[in-house]
């Protein structure tokens, strides 16, 4: 395989004891990152992503420094053993680990982006509680209708927010439209439509009010030109500059995650393999899914690890 892809999951994909097996490999990446990052946070992230509580673990001002952590120890340890990607993405969140890997973001600027975009994401919860489903098995059209029913009806905000895959698309609003829309799409044939235990309505325009301010903490800090190709969720296409990548973090508030686009936008530039860095093994389903025909591999514990450094077979020790 000469073409992998590296996708970083976002939120969601965090449980206790991530990181765990990564650092049973290299233990010295506890004080390169968990050490620094408690430092910097002013957080027992190593901690939290170790032993829990799950419930604080859920908090997003917690969860998205704690996830975008995880993948980067992952991808250190990907790195050592010789793995590198021809291209790189990331879902909403895992968008700042993919330009970490480019070279667009140094991985402490990164970290502290995270951390303020959990803490303004969660401000917005607290103010309009909002919510987000997963409805399953109706198309983008169908819901996208079915969204603007909801809304021409009860004047609340509810929007397409995650196209992940054919047949699974996620909205996101507030809480009684939410409630809605889900009623509605069973009611239109989904398979089923599940409330997503997240904390705050990802990716619609609730998040327009933080948008100012989060591109403010943005401009103050660096930049660069992608040493490797990234593929914005946001756009669906390459971010070219670095400005491009300041512009696509900005618009990820509000805007739509376009997966699907992405994963068959990658599919069709030649990669020939999905590794997805990081807890958690949701984003290889959603690629295995939009393209049966790559192979996907995991990282989210020793042995899925191991089998993925065999497999790609990038260097004389990739075995663990």
């Amino acid at each position: 395989m000469q073409n992998p892809a590296f996708v970083f999951p976002g939120q969601g994909s965090q449980k206790v004891g991530m990181g765990l097996d990564a650092i049973g490999l290299r233990p010295d990446l506890i004080d390169t990152y968990y050490r620094t990052a408690d430092e910097i946070l002013g957080l027992p992230l190593a901690t939290l992503c170790w032993e829990g509580p799950e419930e604080s673990l859920r908090d997003t001002s917690v969860t998205q420094p704690a996830v975008f952590l995880t993948s980067l120890v992952t991808l250190d340890v990907l790195r050592e053993r010789g793995v590198r990607p021809a291209v790189v993405a990331g879902h909403s969140l895992g968008e700042y680990t993919a330009l970490v890997c480019a070279g667009v973001l140094d991985w402490t600027d990164a970290l502290r982006l995270v951390r303020r975009r959990g803490e303004l994401m969660a401000a917005v919860n607290a103010h309009v509680p909002g919510a987000m489903a997963a409805v399953l098995g109706l198309d983008l059209p169908r819901v996208e209708e079915i969204c603007s029913e909801v809304r021409s009806e009860t004047g609340r905000t509810v929007e397409v927010a995650n196209d992940n895959e054919p047949g699974q698309i996620v909205v996101s609003g507030t809480a009684p439209a939410v409630e809605l829309v889900m009623r509605a799409a069973e009611s239109a044939g989904a398979r089923k439509a599940v409330a997503l235990r997240v904390g705050a309505p990802f990716h619609c325009s609730l998040m327009a009010g933080i948008e100012e301010e989060f591109a403010a903490e943005l401009a103050g800090v660096e930049f660069h030109d992608p040493q490797v190709p990234v593929v914005s969720t946001v756009t669906a296409d390459h971010v070219r500059t670095a400005a491009d990548a300041v512009a696509c973090l900005r618009r990820q508030l509000v805007g739509r995650v376009h997966w699907t686009g992405a994963v068959r936008g990658m599919a069709a530039a030649g990669v020939d393999a999905f590794v997805e860095v990081g807890p958690g093994r949701v984003l290889g389903g959603l690629c295995r899914r939009i393209t049966p025909e790559i192979p996907v591999h995991a990282t989210d514990d020793a042995a899925r690890l191991a089998k993925t450094l065999t497999a790609l077979a990038c260097a004389e020790n990739a075995v663990v």
